[in-house]
Protein backbone atom coordinates (compact mmCIF):
# COMPACT_ATOMS: atom_id res chain seq x y z
CA UNK A 1 0.00 0.00 0.00
CA UNK A 2 1.47 3.75 -0.95
CA UNK A 3 0.85 6.25 1.53
CA UNK A 4 1.12 9.22 -0.84
CA UNK A 5 -1.35 11.31 -1.25
CA UNK A 6 -3.18 12.36 -5.02
CA UNK A 7 -4.47 15.89 -4.83
CA UNK A 8 -5.37 17.96 -7.72
CA UNK A 9 -3.33 15.40 -10.65
CA UNK A 10 -0.64 16.10 -7.85
CA UNK A 11 1.39 13.62 -5.48
CA UNK A 12 2.23 14.23 -2.31
CA UNK A 13 4.79 12.81 -0.15
CA UNK A 14 4.39 12.20 3.60
CA UNK A 15 6.45 14.11 5.84
CA UNK A 16 7.92 17.03 3.46
CA UNK A 17 5.62 19.66 4.82
CA UNK A 18 6.67 23.18 4.30
CA UNK A 19 8.31 25.13 2.02
CA UNK A 20 11.64 23.60 0.80
CA UNK A 21 14.96 25.60 2.28
CA UNK A 22 16.91 27.46 -0.36
CA UNK A 23 19.68 26.55 -1.74
CA UNK A 24 22.21 28.40 1.05
CA UNK A 25 25.06 29.97 -0.47
CA UNK A 26 28.16 27.40 1.23
CA UNK A 27 30.63 30.71 1.04
CA UNK A 28 28.23 33.03 2.39
CA UNK A 29 27.14 30.96 5.39
CA UNK A 30 30.68 30.39 6.13
CA UNK A 31 31.72 33.52 5.83
CA UNK A 32 29.09 34.47 8.78
CA UNK A 33 30.58 31.52 10.83
CA UNK A 34 33.78 33.38 10.68
CA UNK A 35 32.18 36.93 11.54
CA UNK A 36 30.11 35.22 14.41
CA UNK A 37 33.49 34.05 15.20
CA UNK A 38 35.09 36.96 15.49
CA UNK A 39 32.48 39.17 17.37
CA UNK A 40 32.45 36.15 19.75
CA UNK A 41 35.91 36.26 20.24
CA UNK A 42 36.30 40.24 20.60
CA UNK A 43 33.39 39.91 23.34
CA UNK A 44 35.22 37.42 25.26
CA UNK A 45 38.77 39.22 25.36
CA UNK A 46 36.61 42.46 26.72
CA UNK A 47 34.77 40.46 29.26
CA UNK A 48 38.80 39.19 30.47
CA UNK A 49 39.51 42.79 30.80
CA UNK A 50 36.76 43.58 33.07
CA UNK A 51 37.30 40.76 34.99
CA UNK A 52 41.11 40.75 35.37
CA UNK A 53 40.50 44.93 36.42
CA UNK A 54 37.61 43.91 38.78
CA UNK A 55 39.92 41.58 40.38
CA UNK A 56 42.91 44.01 40.41
CA UNK A 57 40.91 47.00 41.77
CA UNK A 58 39.38 44.36 44.51
CA UNK A 59 42.95 43.21 45.17
CA UNK A 60 44.11 47.25 46.18
CA UNK A 61 41.43 46.95 48.34
CA UNK A 62 42.02 44.62 50.19
CA UNK A 63 45.74 45.48 50.72
CA UNK A 64 44.61 48.80 51.78
CA UNK A 65 42.26 47.41 54.31
CA UNK A 66 44.93 45.23 55.57
CA UNK A 67 47.38 47.60 55.84
CA UNK A 68 44.53 49.60 58.27
CA UNK A 69 44.04 46.52 59.94
CA UNK A 70 47.72 46.62 60.78
CA UNK A 71 47.75 50.39 61.99
CA UNK A 72 44.41 49.05 64.49
CA UNK A 73 46.59 46.52 65.75
CA UNK A 74 49.30 48.21 66.35
CA UNK A 75 47.29 50.89 68.57
CA UNK A 76 45.61 48.44 70.28
CA UNK A 77 49.17 47.10 71.29
CA UNK A 78 50.38 50.37 72.72
CA UNK A 79 47.57 51.10 74.32
CA UNK A 80 47.60 47.94 76.08
CA UNK A 81 50.89 48.86 76.99
CA UNK A 82 49.56 52.15 78.43
CA UNK A 83 50.99 54.27 75.81
CA UNK A 84 48.06 56.74 73.97
CA UNK A 85 49.47 57.07 70.19
CA UNK A 86 49.64 60.72 68.53
CA UNK A 87 47.15 59.37 65.86
CA UNK A 88 44.89 58.85 68.55
CA UNK A 89 45.71 61.88 70.61
CA UNK A 90 45.15 63.95 67.50
CA UNK A 91 41.96 62.26 66.47
CA UNK A 92 40.27 63.21 70.12
CA UNK A 93 41.85 66.47 69.87
CA UNK A 94 40.73 67.19 66.61
CA UNK A 95 37.15 65.96 67.67
CA UNK A 96 37.35 67.63 70.48
CA UNK A 97 37.73 70.80 68.79
CA UNK A 98 34.84 70.31 66.43
CA UNK A 99 32.46 69.43 69.23
CA UNK A 100 33.80 72.97 70.36
CA UNK A 101 33.37 74.74 67.31
CA UNK A 102 29.87 73.08 67.00
CA UNK A 103 28.81 73.66 70.57
CA UNK A 104 30.30 77.55 69.97
CA UNK A 105 28.09 77.62 66.43
CA UNK A 106 25.03 76.08 68.09
CA UNK A 107 25.35 79.27 71.14
CA UNK A 108 25.83 81.61 68.51
CA UNK A 109 22.61 80.86 66.64
CA UNK A 110 20.22 81.13 69.63
CA UNK A 111 21.80 84.25 70.55
CA UNK A 112 20.44 85.32 66.97
CA UNK A 113 17.61 83.60 67.36
CA UNK A 114 16.76 85.45 71.29
CA UNK A 115 18.02 88.68 69.74
CA UNK A 116 16.06 88.43 66.86
CA UNK A 117 12.70 87.37 68.42
CA UNK A 118 9.98 89.08 69.07
CA UNK A 119 8.82 86.68 72.08
CA UNK A 120 9.02 88.36 75.54
CA UNK A 121 10.13 84.77 77.22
Amino acid sequence: MDDSKVLGGKVKKPGKRGRKPAKIDLKAKLERSRQSARECRARKKLRYQYLEELVSSRERAICALREELEMYKQWCMAMDQGKIPSEIKALLTGEEQSKAQQNSTKLAKAGKTETHSNNPW
